[in-house]
């Protein structure tokens, strides 16, 4: 991974709310050399366990910003999912190594980012609250409250990551569209005695509700359940949470000396835009949903991942409003995708009915006896499977392609988890994002492979944009070995039985053409990178 060193002076990048989402974008903006400030109201950060599920595309993101080590020390992994129908299990989906979540409580991973963003010369201004905005055609006024003093200042990009309440949402007048569940939910951070497996996440369904018990590191649990019919909003007494416990659990659980409780409505809402001029919003600013499939911090964090990069180029003055532009699509596309999968978790469960809980339930049998889900629901849960749509965001590069490209590089989608070699000699085995993905410059992959005899040179642009900074060219082998490319040793030729790859600093597919067809890799650089005299010097 590179560093962009700031080589003009402009106005900074202010981002609004120090929770996962915003403090992963702060230390994607520094690699980026963007000045940024990072401000939040509360005036410590809150110690309560909100969001714990980490799924593995999320963990790579919080590895690459240096969180490898507190990932696993902080980290509990999860063997798999069991779902119980009136405290008999019906099934249970295991998880590999590869897709395998990790149960991180946000404040670990809010640790964990704080120290990436201090290791980068940055930190959050606590005790400072966003007033108003106002924009001008070409920067953001922002004034803000620091105890009694007030300021007006400058900026060129605004970032909402201020949760569900977002204030910058409601001073862009942004709807926030959706639907709240009926059943108010109760969760408690508690110590459990008896028969029950940290190392799973534990589903109970009855007619009665939902439970669902999570093992934490150290040995407690989260359990969280909805609340009885006709409850409030206030907040429930442990004994009136063990109650539900005996009720809806195995039986034998006992909770005791509980960490916090709370009593919480769960929403669906999508905001209608999530971005105003120079104004974005990003995480529960811009979506909410269920906890089911605990998709909620990692699609703040890849938010954050997607929108990074483009802001970087952006000030720098190497892209522009064709760029700005995608991220609104890209991302409410995602979130409309996990509200909806969300959903119909969360009323899976808690149907009442007989015959509907019935075909839940042989559905869960079926699907744990034919591992059906291991094709596509939990690669998906994973993060693997996020793919933007085809269209007018990926350049129409659909010339015809041998079989196994289509197959493992699809535009839109991800870098594919490929074991590679980086060096054939040590014999040990990488994959291939972890080696080549970068989070500031794009990567042009150059796949080899024996074919016809001849070269042909680099798509139109790659030299510009290498002698700008802005790409990188790896070369990956039949055999599986993956080599940085120089561009000082000038050579611009590749093999013509060669395929062409272009990933985005965000790890996903910009295009993929034959090297004798190149112009959607040409398209894509003319349309979205504008070179400058002013190209960033890369730092190692």
């Amino acid at each position: 991974m590179h560093t962009l060193t700031n080589s003009r002076p402009g106005h900074p990048v202010l981002i609004v709310g120090a929770g996962p989402v915003g403090l992963t974008l702060a230390s994607l903006l520094h690699d980026q050399g963007v000045p940024t400030r990072i401000v939040e109201r509360l005036p410590v950060a809150s110690p309560e366990s909100k969001a714990l599920l980490v799924w593995p595309r999320t963990l790579q993101v919080l590895r690459q910003l240096g969180g490898a080590d507190a990932i696993t020390r902080h980290g509990l992994p999860v063997e798999s999912f069991r779902y119980y129908s009136s405290a008999r299990q019906v099934a249970e989906l295991p998880f590999d190594d590869r897709l395998q979540p990790v149960i991180l409580p946000q404040p670990d991973v809010e640790k964990l980012l704080s120290d990436a963003l201090s290791a980068r010369g940055g930190s959050v201004e606590r005790g400072v609250e966003l007033l108003s905005l106002r924009q001008d055609a070409d920067v953001v006024h922002a004034r803000l409250q620091s105890g009694e003093t007030v300021t007006e200042e400058t900026f060129s990009y605004v970032v909402g990551c201020d949760g569900a309440g977002s204030t910058i949402r409601e001073l862009l007048g942004v709807s926030f569209d959706g639907d709240t569940y009926p059943t108010n939910f109760w969760l408690v951070d508690t110590k459990v005695t008896g028969a029950v497996s940290t190392s799973s996440v534990h589903y109970f369904c009855s007619p009665q509700g939902v439970l669902v018990l999570i093992g934490l590191p150290g040995g407690r649990f989260r359990v969280f359940t909805s609340a009885p019919v006709g409850a409030g909003a206030e907040e429930p007494a442990l004994d009136a949470m063990q109650a539900l416990v005996d009720e809806r659990g195995p039986g034998g659980l006992t909770l005791e000396d509980p960490d916090w409780i709370s009593s919480f409505a769960v929403h669906a809402r999508l905001a209608d835009r999530y971005r105003v001029g120079r104004v974005f919003l990003a995480g529960n600013a811009a979506h909410v949903h269920s906890p089911a499939g605990g998709q909620g911090l990692c699609t703040g964090v890849t938010d954050a991942h997607n929108l990074a990069w483009k802001i970087g180029l952006a000030w720098r003055g190497q892209a522009g409003e064709a760029l700005l532009a995608t991220y609104e699509p890209e991302r409410s596309e995602i979130a409309r995708t996990v509200i909806k999968r969300a959903d119909i978790q969360t009323k899976a469960w808690v149907v009442r009915r007989p015959a509907a809980i019935a075909v839940r339930d042989q559905a869960l049998r079926l699907a744990s006896a034919t591992r059906l889900l291991d094709i596509e629901f939990i690669p998906w849960l994973s993060g693997f499977r996020a793919r933007y749509s085809w269209g007018a965001l990926i350049p129409d590069g659909r010339k015809p392609l041998r079989r196994a490209a289509r197959r493992r590089f699809v535009p839109g989608a991800l870098l594919p988890q490929i074991p590679v070699d980086v060096d054939l000699a040590d014999g040990q085995r990488s994959l291939l994002p972890d080696v080549v993905e970068d989070s500031v410059l794009h990567t042009l992959l150059v796949v080899t492979r024996r074919g016809r005899q001849g070269h042909v040179n680099m798509p139109e642009g790659v030299s510009q944009a290498l002698s700008d900074g802005l790409v990188r060219v790896w070369n990956l082998e039949t055999s599986g070995r993956v080599t940085a490319v120089s561009p000082a040793a000038g050579d611009s030729r590749v093999k013509a039985s060669s395929t062409f790859v272009l990933v985005r600093p965000d790890g996903h597919i910009a295009a993929v053409t034959e090297a004798t067809a190149p112009a959607a890799i040409s398209s894509y650089l003319q349309r979205f990178l504008v070179p400058t005299a002013e190209a960033r010097v890369l730092v190692p």
